[in-house]
């Protein structure tokens, strides 16, 4: 499954540029022009990292950041800024953020940036759900010391669902993180794939009827011991 970038950036020009190039770097890039969008993006979507710029219209970046990381929202941040002075970096990364790059930004050294804080957070990427330990950085999921053996678009529909962390992942989502654009979906699949899901996961994998699935992080069994 491909990273998911967001890019809240108002120059227009700018911000295609750089969801052309991440497209082309292997991630998934969307694009968006101020704070009130990024924020509508990520309620209905997990990111694996931001790219804000810090000087958008009616809310800065920093504003946005603030807002973000109050409602828990911990993904990591890299802000895009033309500012050299050192009280506006500092306070940027007192908000949460994680790396800065200056404008005009040099797009090897920001894809450079992005692989290595991805691959930070990688270790991070590990559940234990029962008896089964999923690690999402190595796309393996162990009953014990026994690999389960799973297809990739199975084991995609499980990352994805494990990473909204209890909420609804909606139809649409999976049919786009599981499809290309340039692929038709397979609502049929979907619902094959989620069968295969619930004979290791059983109750866990919860349908919500014409909405989507949700994972139960915690078991009724656990949740009332």
């Amino acid at each position: 499954m491909r990273p998911k970038i967001l890019i809240v950036e108002d120059d227009r020009l700018f911000n295609e540029t750089l969801c052309d190039f991440l497209r082309e770097e292997g991630y998934e890039a969307v694009g968006v022009f101020d704070a009130r969008s990024a924020v509508e993006r990520c309620y209905y979507h997990r990111f694996d990292c931001y790219i804000f710029d810090i000087n958008l219209p009616m809310e800065s970046g920093f504003s946005l950041l603030d807002s973000l990381r109050r409602s828990g929202d911990t993904t990591p941040t890299i802000f895009l800024t033309s500012r050299e002075d050192r009280v506006s970096l500092l306070h940027g990364l007192r908000l949460g953020a994680d790396d800065y790059l200056k404008k005009p930004v040099d797009l090897e050294e920001l894809s450079l940036r992005l692989a290595s804080m991805l691959r930070r957070i990688q270790g991070m990427d590990s559940y234990r759900i029962g008896e089964y330990t999923i690690d999402l950085s190595r796309r393996k999921v162990l009953k014990g010391e026994r690999e389960v053996e799973m297809g990739k678009k199975v084991f995609d529909l499980l990352a994805l669902l494990l990473k909204a962390e209890g909420k609804v992942v909606t139809i649409e989502t999976i049919s786009a993180s599981l499809w290309t654009t340039s692929e038709e979906a397979s609502y049929g699949a979907i619902r094959v794939y989620i069968t295969r899901l619930k004979k290791l996961f059983g109750s866990r994998i919860e349908n919500v009827r014409g909405v989507g699935y949700r994972f139960e992080m915690q078991s009724k069994k656990e949740a009332h011991a």
